[in-house]
């Protein structure tokens, strides 16, 4: 596959995963700083990672969701909360991954999570009314 096909390919899952308003939002952001880095990240992690075979996006979703909870990244872990749904992760599942992480990447961690996982239901629940 050449650059330009795992491009195509990984704008798919991106939108697929993250949304169409949320991928169109990134893209009306393009700047000739930040041009290079938009491509890089649909080639890579959506065109190469997030299309392999090995793992479903549910899972994927989930693993995600711990990691940006272990690495202390809200604006991306805001994101991948909103975006889990996408791939079929319930609130109970995402409730869960909460509760592990306060084992495995302390209390602090853990509760910042559970308290911007509550914003980001509330946000979608008041968009569904």
């Amino acid at each position: 596959m050449n650059d330009e096909q795992r491009y195509q390919q990984g704008m798919e899952v991106r939108r697929a995963v993250l949304g169409d308003a949320h991928v169109d939002r990134s893209l009306d952001r393009l700047s000739p700083l930040n041009e290079e880095f938009q491509h890089f990240i649909s080639r890579y992690a959506w065109g190469e990672i997030w299309t392999r075979p090995g793992l479903a996006r549910h899972t994927r979703s989930l693993i995600t969701i711990s990691m940006l909870i272990a690495l202390n990244r809200e604006a991306e872990l805001r994101m991948h909360l909103k975006a889990a749904a996408n791939n079929g992760v319930t609130r109970e599942e995402i409730k869960e991954v909460l509760m592990q992480s306060a084992l495995y990447c302390g209390l602090p961690a853990a509760n910042s999570a559970f308290h911007l996982a509550e914003e980001v239901f509330a946000e979608q629940d008041s968009e569904a009314s």
